[in-house]
């Protein structure tokens, strides 16, 4: 709240101390507590742009700051345009004074090899982040993670590139938004397993308490990469609580059971897929997916199996 003085009394106590509540929309007198106007309107500066000059004229702060720099953001840099702080063209015998000053208070900022290390390894997280679409809260997680994995000097002995697909393995979980290994490592230049032993490194020194994948959270992103509609994520999520209740899901990989589950639903629906489409997109074997649809069909209590492709 923002105090004024007040062009008029208060009629109810006579006082002269009038607040001014924008947050409210709102003119209150401080005595007595009498509203005297509503729906107050906020008469400042207006700082919007229709143009590229008026944004730049009217800017009031930088970008916010983000965990994906290595300085969080906060840093000054100079620009590569060439021009001053009122946009005037600089003169050509101070451009080579301006390159040296670049030059250096770029060297400056990444002056420590802890400091390139991680600058190398954020810049990584948001090109792999990239390649597999993920979100932007994801990356952010990731680069908390990654600065954890700093300071405890996991990454000194690996590869950064190893570190890196580790921390956005656990970013993916506990962001819920589910990828599997081997997604991680065809988004990278790692092998799976190397990707395995560092995220378990990770969760055991970091601390990080992690809930088991989930089956369900799989359906509806292999389903859109199947083309299969809501109708088959629906009994495929019916099929799913009854491997949850039979406790058939303890013990496998999440995507596995994911993937047979909707290949019965494909199936039940009218709309079947085969075995290798289904084993293709959740980058398991199709021999998984035959061992988990004989255990979902027996507790099905489909006597006659149907056709396995």
């Amino acid at each position: 709240m923002q105090e004024v003085e007040a062009l008029t009394r208060c009629p109810e106590c006579k006082g002269e101390h009038l607040v001014r509540d924008y947050e409210r929309a709102e003119i209150v007198c401080a005595d007595c507590g009498l509203v005297l106007d509503e729906f107050l309107i906020d008469e400042g500066p207006d700082w919007r742009a229709f143009d590229s000059e008026q944004r730049e004229s009217r800017e009031r702060a930088g970008p916010p700051s983000t965990m994906l720099s290595h300085d969080k953001g906060l840093s000054t840099s100079i620009g590569w345009r060439n021009k001053d702080a009122y946009g005037r063209q600089i003169p050509h015998k101070s451009r080579a004074q301006i390159y040296r000053l670049r030059k250096w208070q770029h060297r400056i900022r990444t002056s420590k090899s802890g400091e390139r290390s991680l600058a190398q390894g954020l810049t990584e997280i948001n090109t792999m982040a990239s390649k597999m679409s993920l979100p932007r809260h994801v990356r952010e997680s990731a680069a908390v993670l990654y600065r954890k994995a700093s300071l405890k000097s996991l990454v000194r002995g690996r590869s950064i590139d190893e570190v890196v697909a580790a921390t956005l393995y656990a970013a993916c979980r506990e962001c819920e938004v589910p990828r599997t290994l081997d997604e991680i490592a065809q988004a990278s230049a790692i092998d799976r397993k190397s990707i395995g032993r560092t995220y378990r490194t990770l969760v055991r020194e970091v601390g990080l308490k992690l809930l088991p994948q989930n089956p369900r959270d799989y359906i509806p992103r292999f389903c859109n990469r199947l083309g299969l509609d809501m109708e088959v994520q629906r009994v495929a999520k019916d099929i799913l609580a009854l491997v949850e209740r039979e406790e058939l899901a303890s013990g496998v990989a999440p995507s596995g059971v994911a993937a047979a589950t909707i290949y019965i639903a494909a199936t039940k629906c009218n709309k079947p897929v085969t075995q290798k489409e289904v084993a293709e997109v959740a980058g398991v074997t199709e021999v998984t997916i035959r061992n988990r649809y004989k255990q979902i069909a027996e507790a099905m209590g489909i006597t006659k199996p149907q056709a396995v492709r």
